[in-house]
């Protein structure tokens, strides 16, 4: 009898001495805390996308009403206006829209185009200059941009915002190629944190993700007058806040 009860109290004592080991595990093997939540994200999308839907009908309407045929009275005739429409209407179109250039100090500049600061960019343009190269050449003075691509050889219609890559020229000489690109996770995380600044420039914190010495983004903000001269030629027009003439950044956009 006294045997079995050391043998049992032997038993009893592993087992503890297990469930001790056990509570006992390095915190590395446990399941990693989860990552920290990532800046939310508050743009829509743009409102020229919203009326696509809309078109589609319309156009439809119109090729129907068409194929009605057209009866003009005899005795109503319309004089047309002499000369035409006036050249300041005649063969282009002016839009405002919302530009941003920023980067890393030491990085390649990005162009954002906005139809407002509260949408999703419908242009990323990287371009061939470091940023603070650009805020050098726009201190100094007026600055030209002339992005140039070749025309599609085949008969696909593609938008000028849509060309994949531009030969990049700034003041008369080239620097490299300008490279559309998908808005990515760090455009967005700058175009959210600008939501509420319509024109302005400064330095912003990077996104907390992007580690290393170069942690701040420059960035500029403003209006731009976006002129569209024809299907293979755009120009954007930086506004002075002052409402002086003239314009410190012009951007060309043009296919030949």
């Amino acid at each position: 009898m006294g045997d079995q009860k050391v043998r049992t109290s032997t038993v009893s004592l592993d087992e503890s001495s297990s469930a001790i080991s056990i509570l006992s595990t390095p915190s590395s093997t446990l399941s990693p805390p989860p990552p920290p939540l990532r800046h939310p994200i508050s743009l829509v999308h743009p409102p020229s996308q919203k009326k696509k839907h809309k078109t589609k009908v319309f156009r439809v309407f119109r090729s129907v009403f068409r194929s009605f045929p057209i009866i003009t009275p005899a005795a109503c005739k319309i004089p047309a206006l002499p000369g035409g429409l006036p050249d300041a209407h005649r063969g282009s179109s002016r839009t405002r829209v919302t530009g941003t250039l920023f980067g890393y100090r030491k990085g390649r500049v990005s162009l954002s185009i906005q139809e407002n600061p509260q949408c999703f960019p419908t242009l990323v343009l990287e371009l061939a200059m470091q940023t603070n190269v650009l805020q050098k050449e726009l201190s100094s003075g007026m600055m030209r941009i002339a992005l140039e691509c070749e025309k599609p050889v085949d008969k696909v219609k593609t938008k000028m915002f849509e060309e994949p890559l531009w030969t990049m020229y700034c003041n008369g000489k080239k620097k490299g190629y300008g490279v559309k690109r998908e808005a990515n996770e760090e455009d967005l995380y700058v175009m959210e944190m600008l939501r509420v600044v319509s024109t302005g420039a400064g330095v912003m914190p990077a996104n907390s993700m992007v580690e290393g010495p170069d942690v701040e983004l420059a960035y500029i903000r403003a209006h731009f007058d976006r002129i569209v001269g024809s299907k293979d030629s755009e120009t954007l027009y930086m506004l002075s806040p002052e409402g002086n003439n003239g314009s410190e950044l012009s951007i060309f956009f043009v296919r030949i």
